[in-house]
């Protein structure tokens, strides 16, 4: 991020930590990814700090994992699929009985969707005519 100072003192110790990017393992599951992670690093192996958008790209890596290993859609590929049925956010919270806003808040990853709802979600990827059985 351009507006990020260049260093910064480590909130523990008070040693300088400088603006990098260095390699970060996501596990989840016995399943692992590794990312490139910019933070705020000592010279050394030590403490990082993350700040703004920094664990972006471990968020979203932690939700492919989920969606690898346990099924969960990440948000893309909800709102792929929403897409794809051509649907609205509050329209597809309306067919699915979920509620307006629950689209909004999958689609920003605030919250999961339940078990039901990810099975709908997968059954209407494979079969969007279904969508007027509804």
């Amino acid at each position: 991020t351009p507006d990020l100072p260049p260093t910064m003192p480590c909130p523990e110790t008070g040693r300088t930590l400088s603006r990098d990017i260095r390699p970060f393992t996501v596990r989840y599951k016995g399943q692992e990814v590794t990312v490139d992670l910019p933070g705020y690093y000592p010279e050394d192996d030590g403490e990082s700090v993350h700040v703004g958008a920094d664990m972006a790209a471990a968020d979203e890596a932690l939700r492919a994992l989920k969606e690898q290993v346990d099924g969960v859609p990440s948000p893309a590929t909800i709102r792929r699929i929403r897409t794809k049925l051509r649907l609205s956010q509050r329209a597809a919270g309306a067919l699915f009985k979920v509620g307006p806003s629950a689209f909004d808040k999958y689609e920003r990853a605030i919250v999961e969707p339940s078990g039901p709802t990810i099975q709908l979600l997968k059954l209407l990827d494979q079969h969007p005519e279904l969508v007027g059985d509804l």
